[in-house]
């Protein structure tokens, strides 16, 4: 189990601490300081000891910053957030839109020539350090490393986690740590690199085929890696975590104080790999000249699942998937207004654990009834708890992390009897989500390349949604995994093996919330009569398979051939989970996936 501590700033708890921590920036001779949700790894998730964005502003979502100025504090937010934060900071924050309006130029408009923001080089990436000193030229604004002023007004600071780390069975990573150390080890020897710094801990969990559990929802350790162009790697992490795991980790790996990693990569002769979009500052300042940028050389790899990976997912998904029906069919038979979204979590979660496999849940469950399904990250508190009530919609995104895959899903349903409008965007909504699933593409092609698919219904009505269409997903390992991803930022072509979502949506401020969510993996596509032989195409298999709510489409507004692939879903849906359900889940899958 995982302790937790109350991190996040309170309402009342807001004014005082930002009043505190700027008589510490005045201690130190600054204007400003950037208080950023990261820690020293750049991952989504962070530790309670990570946690200050929210200890400072009661911010809690996944991405954003503070820039805390003499008399205005900005709290950066992307399209996600947008309504989230406008609940959560007190009003001594300013909400900012990001990354529509870049710190350089709001620090322009707020700060006069010879202002000086202070920002902890362990928490920014060199490609953020680098974008600010470009957009902030010529304005005498000057950015400056300083110590973490955060951490120094944080009395009760929670301590870094220590917890212990896990081999991961070869069954399931369906390749040697020695192997994947070797077969990297040829790529820095390729490119000309001695040595690759390794920042992110999903890389190393990845490359070691070792799994932690540092913070919850994600079965990573910190630490950093070096990985040696002769396959050695070089693993600073506090040892007490790798108790046991002398063996697995073999000679090839030796463990180091994790206090001596700048004094280890300034002696290392270059070129030394770094990845400027996650290495910290601080690192990129260790190197020096002998530190050159590049990709994490375990990204790619990673990204494409082994054979075992991608069975194992599947298999998790099935188990998955029967606990997600268990739920619904017990949702269903409850009446309009006798729950609450807390309720529904804690049923899912029961479902969930009721298999041995399961380590933990993925992320927080978003269960979003009526206008709280509007907040795309929302996470029900106390305060928040909502009633299901009749005519609301119920978005319920969760997912779990088992030994043999992570899962991720959404379903949107009907509470009573739905509206009309509610209808009409939610089979919008599906129709996008259709689109891409039936999508083959040819062979280099990334995620801004075909991801308008999935919003082209939505934006022939003048709609649209403030998300990525999908993210990549890892094997037990992060929920949301890079490079590759649905995004019209993303230049990264997609491969065969990697695992995406499919989660177009709608969110109604005030009103109501639409997400439809399946797990994808890309694979190679079968060749088709009159199709070029020599074009090679992709197409994806689908891993998620759970009833989509048919009381919530407008059937005419489908064409032929998107309810003919609803109903081959539902038939594979009702042929994969119906085995594994009880005899009234049964039932209800039987009539929740009839024909449309």
């Amino acid at each position: 189990m995982f302790q937790t501590f109350e991190v996040t700033a309170r309402p009342e708890q807001g004014p005082p601490r930002l009043a505190r921590l700027r008589a510490a920036m005045a201690e130190a001779g600054l204007d400003g300081f950037l208080v950023p949700r990261a820690d020293a790894h750049q991952g989504e998730y962070v530790a309670d000891h990570d946690a200050r964005l929210a200890w400072l502003t009661g911010f809690t979502g996944s991405a954003g910053f503070c820039a805390a100025l003499g008399t205005v504090a900005g709290v950066f937010v992307d399209g996600r957030y947008r309504t989230q934060v406008k609940a959560q900071v007190a009003d001594v924050f300013t909400p900012v839109p990001w990354p529509e309006t870049g710190l350089a130029e709001w620090l322009r408009d707020q700060l006069p020539s010879g202002g000086r923001v202070g920002f902890d080089p362990w928490l920014h990436t060199v490609a953020e350090v680098e974008g600010w000193t470009r957009a902030l030229e010529g304005s005498g604004i000057e950015m400056v490393q300083s110590a973490n002023l955060v951490d120094a007004i944080w009395e009760d600071q929670p301590s870094p986690p220590m917890r212990p780390v896990k081999p991961h069975p070869i069954e399931f990573a369906g390749e040697t740590a020695e192997s994947k150390c070797t077969r990297l080890a040829e790529v820095l020897r390729k490119a000309g690199h001695r040595a690759a710094v390794l920042t992110q801990p999903d890389s190393i969990m990845w490359l070691l085929n070792i799994r932690g559990s540092d913070i919850p929802r994600n079965p990573v350790a910190h630490g950093f890696a070096v990985l040696h162009d002769d396959g050695r790697v070089d693993l600073f992490i506090a040892a007490v975590k790798l108790d046991g795991l002398a063996d697995h980790l073999g000679p090839a790996v030796t463990v180091c104080l994790p206090e001596s990693l700048l004094p280890a990569l300034a002696a290392l002769a270059g070129p030394v790999r770094y990845d400027r979009s996650t290495a910290p500052q601080k690192l990129a300042d260790a190197l020096g000249a002998a530190g050159v940028a590049g990709n994490d050389p375990c990204a790619l790899p990673k990204a494409t699942k082994t054979a075992a990976e991608i069975a194992g997912s599947a298999a998790a998904h099935l188990r998955d998937g029967a606990a997600m029906v268990e739920l619904l069919a017990w949702l269903d038979a409850q009446a309009p207004g006798s729950l609450r979204e807390t309720q529904v979590v804690s049923r899912l979660e029961s479902c969930r654990r009721k298999d041995n496999a399961l380590q933990d849940i993925s992320f927080d469950t978003i269960a979003g009834t009526g206008p709280n399904g509007a907040i795309m990250h929302y996470r029900v508190s106390e305060e928040t708890d909502s009633v299901l009530a009749d005519g609301h919609l119920l978005v319920l995104d969760s997912g779990g992390q088992y030994l043999d895959g992570t899962t991720d899903i959404t379903r949107t349903i009907a509470i009573g009897t739905p509206g009309e409008d509610e209808r009409a965007a939610f089979t919008r909504v599906l129709q996008g989500m259709i689109a891409m699933s039936r999508l083959r593409w040819p062979r280099g092609l990334a995620g801004r390349d075909i991801e308008a698919i999935g919003r082209m219904p939505l934006w022939l009505a003048g709609q649209d949604f403030n998300h990525g269409l999908g993210h990549g997903v890892g094997a037990y390992l992060s929920v949301h995994e890079g490079p590759q991803r649905l995004s019209r930022m993303s230049t990264v072509p997609l491969e065969p093996g990697m695992i995406l979502s499919n989660e177009p949506g709608y969110y109604r401020e005030g009103a109501f919330g639409i997400r439809i969510e399946n797990l994808l993996v890309a694979q190679a596509a079968p060749a088709l009569p009159g199709g070029d032989p020599e074009r090679e195409m992709l197409c994806w298999r689908t891993l998620t398979f759970v009833p989509i709510d048919r009381r919530l489409i407008l059937r005419d507004r489908l064409t032929t051939d998107e309810r003919a692939w609803l109903d081959a879903y539902h038939r594979e849906v009702r042929e994969k989970i119906g085995p594994r359900l009880g005899k009234a889940a049964n039932v209800w899958l039987d009539a929740a996936t009839a024909p449309i």
